[in-house]
């Protein structure tokens, strides 16, 4: 076995405004993973925030010589036939223009016969590149997908999901192996959730009786969230993780992210 293998994988995840490492150790059994967020200050870029960790952070400094890298950006979905990499930036910057300054990336969902095409920081790459020999670059929503498309399989009636991350609401419904709906919005306030939540649900003719709502995720005032739309839809739900992964070590840990709670758990 060789000595990158004994220390384990290691994932960072980049935000917004957040920074976080995560080493998962399959032959610790008392403690198989070590989840270290890092205090991102505000008045410097994120490169610069990264090259800061790298002398501070003791999962970086293992010598760990390839990484994941989750990261939590807007994604363009498109359609696996209509995807060509030569015209992915030019799509990319055409739905999210002012974003010059960043490195286009995608990856491949075969299970929904899409591409999801996102985006990091070009700065924030090269320190990435510079530190590891080998990086690969995850959307933080795929395993999201992934997880809740196999879940859509369950029961008769349609599901509508909204995972809330870094004070926004990712709302996506599946119809056999494909998107019905996918999207993204801001969501810093409760009432701007719901007013979302229920736009999306009327625009896609959901029967407010039988088909269910799942929230998961960081959400905006929780209780007042659920039971606002409890008034108009009669099933919905919050997702569980410590339940959803039957308490896994992951699943454990409070401040994980639930994106880089599933990657860890289940894998992309």
């Amino acid at each position: 076995m060789s000595n990158e293998q004994t220390k384990g994988q290691l994932t960072l995840r980049v935000g917004k405004n957040t920074l976080s490492f995560t080493l998962v150790d399959t032959q610790d059994t008392e403690h198989p993973i070590s989840f270290e967020p890092y205090v991102v200050k505000s008045g410097i870029s994120m490169a610069a925030n990264l090259r800061e960790a790298f002398k501070t952070a003791g999962l970086l400094g293992l010598g760990i010589s390839r990484a994941r890298v989750l990261v939590d950006s807007p994604v363009l979905m498109v359609p696996v036939e209509l995807f060509e990499v030569s015209k992915m930036t030019e799509m990319y910057e055409h739905a999210f223009p002012g974003r010059g300054q960043d490195s286009e990336l995608y990856n491949v969902l075969p299970d929904l016969n899409a591409v999801a095409v996102f985006a990091i920081n070009r700065d924030l790459k090269l320190v990435i590149d510079d530190h590891f020999e080998e990086a690969r670059f995850v959307c933080a929503l795929s395993p999201v997908w992934r997880l809740l498309h196999q879940r859509s399989f369950t029961g008769t009636y349609g599901k509508l999901y909204a995972y809330f991350h870094e004070q926004r609401v990712d709302i996506f419904a599946f119809q056999q192996n494909r998107f019905k709906f996918c999207n993204q919005f801001e969501a810093r306030r409760a009432h701007d959730a719901i007013y979302f939540l229920l736009y999306v649900w009327k625009q896609l003719v959901m029967d407010s009786e039988h088909d269910e709502m799942h929230l998961v995720g960081e959400l905006p005032d929780r209780e007042w969230l659920t039971e606002e739309l409890k008034k108009y839809l009669c099933k919905v739900y919050v997702i569980n993780p410590t339940a959803e992964f039957n308490r896994t070590p992951a699943s454990l840990i409070k401040e994980m992210p639930f994106d880089l709670m599933t990657l860890i758990t289940k894998g992309r």
